[in-house]
């Protein structure tokens, strides 16, 4: 809009110098220009011909053209695609509503449009994908977004205490929309997890209400593994805190002396050297 208003400046100082000129000041001439050209404040110049009003309007409507908006609707098409592609790999089925985009903000017109996930920002909930112009002088736009998830999610089948370990009567299916990353789909999953926590029935099993079972439990006897160079020596030694597979636990040897080590199923504590 600021280049229009200054070509249409330009255009008219230019028309102004061959176009228009000074009227003769005298007596007989002026009397024989007309009421409405000396009420409109005209009676000092005279335009010769249409030609300068015809310029003047192809000027603009080339100027209108080389200005075109970008069309809101093609950025949301980008937008959807993009979406679409990457909801694709997600399990279950994806539903998204993509914003309009407000009508004041006017664009250039771009040939080169991309869409991307913005740092930080993730493709599910309430979100945002950004759409940018590759082209010399670019611009980006980010454009509001709503995804959601329908999935076939386990749930708890009854009330179940703390420290419960879930079997397979435990758990069922029910097909649930959601917006945000959870949950879990195969009941393999959480099989022989303990619960965090006591939930009610019909509640989401999520990661943070589970934990894998104690491999050592506190006060437990446990065996000592060291395992050497081609060699190995197994003690007994107290477990001194609980401990799932793969975590640390300390024991207490029979000397009194603390050592740590990695538990193990079975309650085997293997201590590295």
């Amino acid at each position: 809009m600021h280049l229009m208003k200054k070509l249409f400046s330009f255009v008219n100082v230019k028309l102004a110098q061959r176009f228009v000129h000074p009227l003769p000041q005298t007596a007989g001439f002026a009397s024989n220009v007309s009421r409405d050209v000396r009420e409109t404040g005209m009676a000092g110049f005279i335009i010769r011909g249409g030609i300068a009003a015809m310029t003047v309007g192809l000027l603009l409507e080339c100027a209108v053209a080389s200005a075109a908006p970008q069309d809101h609707t093609q950025i949301r098409n980008v937008v959807t695609a993009f979406v679409r592609q990457q909801t694709a790999a997600l399990p279950g089925k994806a539903v998204y509503k993509v914003e309009e985009i407000d009508r004041r903000i006017t664009l250039p017109e771009c040939a080169r449009l991309e869409a991307f996930l913005p740092a930080g920002s993730q493709i599910i909930g309430k979100t945002a994908i950004g759409v940018r112009c590759n082209e010399a002088n670019g611009w980006s736009i980010f454009v509001p977004v709503q995804i959601r998830i329908s999935l076939n999610l386990l749930v708890s089948a009854c009330q179940l205490p703390l420290g419960h370990t879930l079997q397979e009567q435990d758990v069922s299916s029910h097909v649930t929309e959601t917006s945000r990353a959870m949950g879990f789909s195969d009941p393999k999953q959480v099989i022989g997890k303990v619960l965090r926590y006591s939930i009610t029935a019909g509640q989401i099993l999520r990661e943070d209400m589970l934990r894998p079972p104690y491999s050592v439990t506190q006060g437990q006897a446990v065996q000592l593994a060291v395992q050497g160079n081609g060699f190995g020596i197994r003690s007994e030694g107290v477990a001194l805190n609980n401990a799932s597979d793969g975590q640390t636990v300390q024991v207490r040897v029979g000397s009194g002396r603390v050592t740590s080590g990695v538990a193990r199923a079975g309650g085997v504590v293997e201590i590295g050297l």
